[in-house]
């Protein structure tokens, strides 16, 4: 029998491994800026064209490289950072592995054009498929222009599952952001089909992040820093009341690597558990910084997952790190923290045993006998004789029922349980929940997921009918957006015009709001669209739901009233009557119960 087994060829084995390191145009972008990084460029400009597919092109002011090394830097395992296998334990490159040139010229068409500052001629080399079709001496400047065209031109079978251009763009944004809130020392530019999204001039962190994010985010930012002998921690924290439905803005870097870490992540999230609403989620930009040898980045093709030596210690330091922040600047009731008075408690190592501090107490101390013996020996006559009479009356209290019991008051009272209807009668339960009597029992009602199934079904309408009118704002309002946003609001434009938004794009990641739907109960037109936009990235994306069905969902969600909103009885009424003339007023859009009744039964149990 013939054997079976053969070594896969040089070129197959590197499109397996692009299938790994090479997941989408993003992970170009990724790869490429970090050997930018790396090279010691202080400006780094980023141009693709349809979302990356046809053209990745990445430009630095680095090091260059020389005709030999330009060759050599698209062989797999080929690389300038590593020599022996200790050196994996001291990294404090990007790259390291000699991974990335191999797989991206696996599945691309590439041109590299490089050049040494200290040599007069550069070299460009021309790859497709691994396969060198030239190599050449050209005049360029100093530093290398990586061009990366037509993605996945020889596997269609991948080409075919990228997704639509403003979808990779997202992907592509993501990345650019990480690396330059890792390096603020560097220039940055982000240019998408001849349309400039972000110049990013060096500058400290604060500054980087707000021109990534938007001025909005600069009033919501607090810093964090705390250093100790396992770990330091640095960066800035969003205050509560920002924090958003979706995530996004939540960076982790270790020794400026951008990481994702979802146990550090459950860490800040349980700093912020006793003031954020559920399911909301804070804005954070953490910096940590260790020893190269206390961590593992080897561990995965993207090195964006990476292992500590003891990541419960860090776990809590981060933990007391994020209270004391959100503590020290009074965003949450705390202790006043002074870090000049603050002492550092070294974490426990490994197999390292504590002692329990030994307390000496008398067992027989009782305050209470000293105290009454001191109430005897210097409390007067008159307050002797006010005690005896208080616990005589004490003594004596009895249960108070039926008649001479205290009047219940007249909110009370309208939870009628003997009535055969809701009866117009209502109680608001920590502005929160209705509550009305039935004939079962007691009817609950949640208003806001009640307010979101009204809203719903009667965009729903009104869009079978005709095209809702705009109620004009009085003074247009201009909202900037941070750039994926910007993006997605292009996408849904349309969409909005529908629903009754008077809505323009005004460029520059910045779009003008003339006027709003009727009947909207929000009444801020910013925070209206910004909200939609959160809903909108909330909803899980169902291929069988239509995006406009999808933004009507959004819209009802963003509009309906809030919980904490105190409702008159005849606004609980109106709101009622619109519920149940509903085709489904169990449930709201996005599938939450909206009506819970308590029965009779269940309140008899309780007495």
């Amino acid at each position: 029998m013939d054997d079976i087994i053969r070594l896969l060829p040089e070129s197959v084995a590197n499109q397996i491994a692009a299938g790994e390191v090479i997941q989408r145009p993003a992970s170009v972008v990724k790869e490429l800026m970090e050997n930018a990084v790396d090279a010691g460029s202080t400006s780094i400009t980023v141009v693709v064209k349809d979302g990356g597919k046809t053209l990745v092109q990445i430009i630095d002011n680095g090091c260059g490289m020389s005709d030999t090394d330009a060759r050599m830097c698209f062989e797999r395992h080929a690389t300038s950072k590593i020599r022996e296998a200790s050196d994996l334990f001291a990294i404090h490159t990007l790259g390291f592995r000699g991974e990335a040139m191999a797989s991206i010229v696996a599945v691309a068409q590439v041109v590299l054009r490089t050049r040494r500052a200290s040599d007069e001629i550069g070299t460009e080399v021309t790859l497709a498929g691994s396969v060198v079709e030239s190599q050449e001496a050209v005049t360029c400047p100093a530093g290398s222009n990586f061009m990366v065209r037509n993605l996945y031109f020889n596997t269609p079978a991948r080409r075919k599952f990228l997704k639509s251009n403003n979808a990779e763009l997202k992907h592509i944004i993501h990345e650019f952001q990480r690396i330059a809130l890792a390096n603020t020392q560097v220039d940055f530019s982000l240019t998408h089909n001849e349309t400039e999204i972000y110049t990013l001039p060096a500058a400290n962190l604060k500054q980087r992040i707000v021109h990534l994010f938007g001025k909005s985010i600069n009033q919501s930012l607090t810093s964090i820093d705390v250093s100790t002998t396992l770990i330091q921690i640095s960066g800035f924290l969003g205050k509560p009341e920002f924090a958003k439905k979706t995530s996004g803005e939540q960076f982790f870097f270790i020794n400026n690597r951008f990481m994702k870490h979802p146990y550090f992540h459950k860490g800040v999230l349980t700093a912020y558990e006793k003031i954020l609403p559920p399911d909301y989620f804070p804005s954070y930009f953490i910096f940590l910084e260790a020893d190269p040898a206390s961590i593992d980045i080897n561990i995965h093709p993207t090195k964006t997952e990476i292992k500590f030596e003891d990541e419960p210690a860090i776990f809590q330091i981060l933990v007391a790190a994020v209270r004391e922040a959100l503590g020290r600047f009074n965003l949450v009731p705390s202790i006043d923290f002074n870090p000049e008075q603050s002492i550092e408690i070294p974490p426990l190592r490994k197999n390292e045993s504590f002692r329990v501090p030994e307390i000496s107490y008398n067992t027989d101390y009782n305050p209470f006998e000293l105290e009454r013996k001191g109430f005897e020996n210097y409390a007067s006559k008159a307050e002797k004789d006010a005690l005896k009479h208080w616990e005589t009356l004490y003594r004596d209290t009895k249960t108070v029922t039926g008649e001479s019991a205290l009047p219940v008051p007249e909110e009370q009272q309208q939870l009628d349980l003997a009535g055969s209807d809701t009866g117009g009668r209502f109680l608001q339960l920590k502005n929160k929940y209705i509550l009305t009597a039935v004939k079962s029992g007691l009817m609950v009602i949640d208003q806001h997921h009640a307010h979101e199934r009204i809203l719903y079904e009667k965009y729903i309408q009104t869009l079978a009918h005709n095209q809702p009118v705009p109620q004009q704002i009085l003074f247009p309002v201009t909202v900037e957006l941070e750039p994926s946003d910007y993006l997605m609001t292009l996408e849904l434009m349309g969409d909005l015009q529908t629903l009754g938004f008077d809505i323009r794009d005004f460029g520059s990641n910045t779009v003008v709001l003339n006027g709003c739907p009727a009947d909207i109960s929000n009444p801020d037109p910013k925070a209206l669209l910004e909200s939609i936009l959160d809903e909108y990235k909330n909803k899980k994306a169902d291929i069988k739901v239509k995006a406009r069905e999808r933004l009507i969902l959004s819209l009802a969600s963003a509009s309906a009233l809030n919980y904490g909103r105190t409702l008159s009885a005849g606004e609980m009424q109106d709101l009622v009557d619109r519920l149940f003339a509903c085709e489904n007023p169990n449930y709201s859009p996005g599938g939450h119960p909206v009506i819970s009744i308590i029965s009779l039964e269940e309140i008899e149990k309780r007495f």
